[in-house]
């Protein structure tokens, strides 16, 4: 049963998304995420300069005249949506949590999706696989994916990024348009990373909180690591203690890096704490530039 708070914040959101998809992103994402080829149309009169290889010799000698075979994009394509709703997405040090900057990105790509007639589904994932929602099309279906993602509760706060590829590899039979969006707090997904980038088109979108990376209040601090419930006093005024704790976060950071760049993923580093809609969009642009380069 949705409460009538989550029904606003799902219609806030759907308001939003959609005017920056009708305004920017639609068109965007037509022309970089392609179909998965061409597929026959029709059969039309020949015209002088058509290419003598697509004549149709079958129609043009029942009809004695010359015909040519006209082909079209197949457009549709499947966009899988795979979501972080592990403990750590659950924090947000301002007015909003990672779960709900996850819930917007993820309206935005789907619209997108949708209003080019494409199917999208959705994984959401902890250390596990906590919900699977098949490709489908339609208004009523995104609407049902952002509902699951910002009202979630799941059976695991921990985080496992390499059983939520493994199972997307598992599922999809063709190529696919894939979005993993997390905090990307956990290590050990070099293989299953490669894999998938390999046979589909992702794109990877890292959110953090600034407050995550320097903890930077001058006295003592009670800690709760919201994937494993441990909690600690941590001394906020030793040095080592905060160095310790930006060291290690900056080591994922790096991990996380290197693994896009060797794999030649695209990402995007989101501040939860800033308006995203400007680098969103500036990271399209530059990917839709690089595309052509190609």
């Amino acid at each position: 049963m949705l409460t009538s708070e989550l029904i606003r914040k799902i219609r806030k959101i759907e308001i939003s998304t959609r005017r920056l998809v009708s305004e920017t992103f639609a068109g965007q994402y037509h022309s970089l995420f392609k179909g998965q080829g061409i597929e026959f149309a029709e059969v039309r009169p020949y015209i002088p300069g058509d290419e003598i290889r697509f004549i149709d010799w079958n129609v043009s000698a029942r009809q004695n005249s010359l015909f040519v075979k006209r082909f079209a994009e197949e457009r549709e394509l499947t966009v899988l949506i795979i979501a972080d709703v592990s403990g750590s997405t659950r924090f947000g040090s301002r007015e909003r949590l990672k779960s709900e900057i996850i819930a917007e990105i993820s309206a935005i790509l789907a619209f997108s999706a949708i209003d080019n007639k494409d199917k999208v589904g959705a994984i959401l994932f902890s250390d596990k696989i906590e919900k699977y929602i098949p490709p489908k099309k339609g208004k009523k279906h995104v609407l049902s994916i952002i509902s699951e993602i910002l009202s979630f509760v799941p059976q695991s706060n921990k985080t496992d990024i390499g059983n939520a590829l493994k199972y997307a590899m598992n599922i999809l039979k063709r190529r696919a348009v894939i979005f993993l969006l997390s905090d990307f707090m956990g290590e050990g997904y070099e293989r299953e990373i490669a894999i998938v980038s390999r046979k589909h088109d992702l794109v990877a979108f890292r959110l953090y909180d600034p407050l995550e990376r320097v903890i930077n209040l001058p006295f003592e601090i009670s800690l709760t690591d919201p994937e494993t419930g441990t909690s600690c006093v941590v001394d906020n005024t030793e040095y080592n203690t905060r160095n310790k704790i930006t060291k290690r976060l900056s080591e994922m950071e790096i991990y996380t890096k290197n693994l896009f760049a060797k794999n030649d993923i695209d990402y995007l580093d989101m501040d939860i704490t800033k308006d995203y809609t400007a680098s969103l969009v500036k990271f399209f642009r530059l990917r839709q530039k690089e595309a052509m380069r190609r």
